[in-house]
């Protein structure tokens, strides 16, 4: 009778090269004893996180409070600064500065923000981005606020049906680069491991009426493939 060892490396060997998602095209190779495969051991399995707040619970589009309704359905001519501070400070009075829905440094860093055209030089809000990610031919707003010079806060805003401006994605995070294409929009970050960035992919849900996380991937640093690109600093 063959022994457990012998049956478990074949799996193994199988499960490595689907995660990899490629293999060798003459087939898999033995990368000789592996040693004995161990089952996954959970860490803290009697600690559980507590639920969301009300308002908290991810996977909900939140109508922004104190704008007007849009007549046009969709984002283009609504000002980004005014959506962006709108959101920030009902985002801060909810959270009451735990920063689960916002840095809780965003309002100062709005404060920079004056009167003059994009805000004035100092404001850190993003030149606002249009793109239709819902594909009913009208264009979200794709906004970002950046915090301290590394992390920043990503906003997409959508117009809903009855003309109201909802979020329909917040995402703080290195922003390494965020990229749209075919109703995708992708956010790439640093990890830890200078070789690799993360890629997270969002599309819109529409039953959930956001944008949802649909694929977490990683991708090779661009220096890899362009010495002269350096790659992101890993670590805070």
């Amino acid at each position: 009778m063959r022994s457990p060892r012998a049956c478990a490396l074949p799996v193994l060997a199988a499960l490595l090269a689907a995660t990899a998602g490629c293999a060798d095209t003459e087939g898999l190779r033995s990368q000789g004893d592996l040693g004995v495969v161990h089952a996954p051991q959970t860490l803290w399995k009697d600690v559980h996180p507590a639920p969301p707040d009300a308002g908290q619970a991810p996977g909900r589009a939140a109508v922004v409070p104190g704008l007007a309704v849009v007549p046009g359905g969709d984002m283009r001519g609504v000002d980004v600064l005014d959506v962006v501070r709108a959101d920030i400070t009902a985002a801060t009075r909810q959270d009451g500065g735990t920063g689960r829905l916002v840095d809780p440094r965003a309002v100062q860093r709005l404060a920079l923000c004056t009167d003059a055209p994009g805000g004035g030089p100092d404001c850190p809000v993003r030149p606002g981005v249009l793109h239709d990610l819902t594909g009913n031919g009208k264009e979200e707003l794709i906004a970002a606020l950046d915090i301290d010079g590394r992390v920043s806060e990503l906003r997409v805003y959508t117009v809903q049906a009855d003309g109201r401006i909802a979020r329909i994605l917040a995402r703080r995070g290195v922003l390494e680069g965020v990229e749209v294409a075919a109703g995708h929009l992708a956010v790439r970050e640093p990890t830890s491991n200078p070789k690799f960035i993360s890629v997270s992919d969002y599309v819109w849900d529409p039953g959930a009426g956001i944008m949802n996380l649909s694929d977490l991937t990683l991708d090779d640093c661009p220096a890899a493939a362009h010495p002269a690109v350096p790659c992101p600093p890993s670590g805070p």
